[in-house]
């Protein structure tokens, strides 16, 4: 499955959303899913004009759940070194 196909995956239909950018059923990280989708066909665009895209991931515990890409947590590969 690509990530930034236009079309989007079965699983995504039933996606609920993951208030705390994990799996709602298991907690398990994004980094921890089995498969991720990112809706790249409609972005919302936040009150201070910056863009945000559902990120869709299929969980290893079988759960699809989805989350905005602007609830992302911060890298461990990035710095803020500033």
């Amino acid at each position: 499955m690509d990530a930034f196909s236009p079309t989007p995956p079965d699983w995504t239909e039933n996606a609920v959303h993951g208030l705390q950018f994990c799996c709602p059923r298991c907690h398990a990280s994004a980094n921890q899913a089995q498969n991720a989708w990112i809706n790249r066909r409609a972005p919302v665009i936040t009150e201070d004009y910056v863009r945000r895209w559902q990120e869709f991931y299929l969980c290893e515990c079988e759960q699809a759940w989805w989350a905005w890409s602007s609830d992302r947590p911060p890298s461990d590969f990035t710095s803020d070194k500033g």
